[in-house]
């Protein structure tokens, strides 16, 4: 019998008292809440999203994943990823593999191979180790609704914050603008602070953008550095990475034929992104847990007062 045969073990049954128990973990530096959907007392409204991310007075989380049991057959769990000003993400590498380490490890399956639900769509992972996943991330597309006016080939150019910036629109779940530098010195001379937002609000993306940058290190192997939609400037993405690998590879780079693979050097660590011929994606790396906590009396009353 396989795994993915195996009889499914029950979910965990939560205390109905009230309480509100979350896990932060990490993958590469990006750090999320993880929360159940059943334990809510409350919609996670935006206003109480930025509340429970916040440094210092929150849980200081570059997000939210929320987990509810799926009504749809064959899939293990429905995900939401919140990002901390309070919008929606409609996925994130490593968000979703923190997500799906969880599930794993709390019980919710005990099959290698298995199907979560996104904004996206259906995302399937394979367990690869105690604290690695590969992610079917589905096919990267060069063209989107969130980049209306581009080319088929998502090759395109803008201007922001004084600069001209040739770019490749990729979409994987959500939108992305990867942008190729000389050098790993230009790349490590960028203000992206000062110009990530100019970029990720620019009016050719109607839904706003996440934006990577990256410069080529040897065959197969990248140098990237992400501003994410909504964040800011991250040690790390998933599918900031994706967007990077697919555009060094529509570049004639990658290593590989049919299959082209791409070590991603970010600054929490490496990510590897498999490209098919067909941009079909692959991103293989680990997520770890940080602690539980709960959340106290006083602050799930203020949640409560926040709209």
């Amino acid at each position: 019998m396989s795994a993915a045969d195996d009889p499914v073990p029950a979910i965990p049954t939560h205390d109905p008292g009230g309480s509100v128990k979350f896990e932060k973990w990490q993958a590469l530096g990006n750090d999320y809440a993880i929360v159940e959907a059943r334990d809510l007392p409350f919609e996670l409204t935006p206003a109480r999203i930025r509340a429970f991310c916040a440094g210092h007075f929150g849980v200081f989380a570059d997000g939210i994943l929320l987990l509810s049991e799926s009504e749809q057959p064959g899939f293990v769990a429905d995900l939401k990823i919140f990002n901390p000003d309070g919008s929606e993400a409609e996925l994130s590498g490593n968000g979703a593999r923190e997500a799906i380490m969880y599930l794993r490890q709390r019980g919710w399956t005990d099959a290698d191979e298995f199907s979560i639900m996104t904004a996206a769509g259906e995302i399937r992972p394979q367990i690869t180790g105690p604290t690695t996943c590969k992610v079917d991330m589905g096919r990267a597309r060069l063209t989107s609704k969130d980049f209306p006016s581009g080319p088929a080939d998502g090759l395109a150019e803008l201007t922001a914050d004084g600069a001209t910036w040739r770019f490749q629109h990729v979409s994987i779940g959500n939108p992305q603008c990867s942008i190729r530098v000389e050098s790993v010195a230009e790349l490590e001379a960028l203000d992206l602070p000062a110009i990530g937002g100019a970029i990720e609000h620019h009016e050719l993306f109607p839904n706003r953008t996440n934006v990577s940058w990256y410069a080529a290190l040897e065959p197969g192997r990248i140098r990237a550095r992400i501003f994410e939609r909504g964040v800011g400037e991250t040690l790390s993405s998933g599918t900031g990475a994706t967007g990077a690998a697919v555009a060094h590879v529509m570049r004639g780079g990658g290593a590989g034929e049919d299959v082209s693979t791409v070590t991603v050097v970010l600054d929490g660590g490496e990510l590897e992104v498999e490209v098919a011929e067909d941009l079909h994606v692959n991103l293989t790396g680990w997520a770890v847990p940080v602690f539980r906590g709960e959340l106290s009396e006083n602050f799930l009353k203020e949640l409560h007062e926040t709209e």
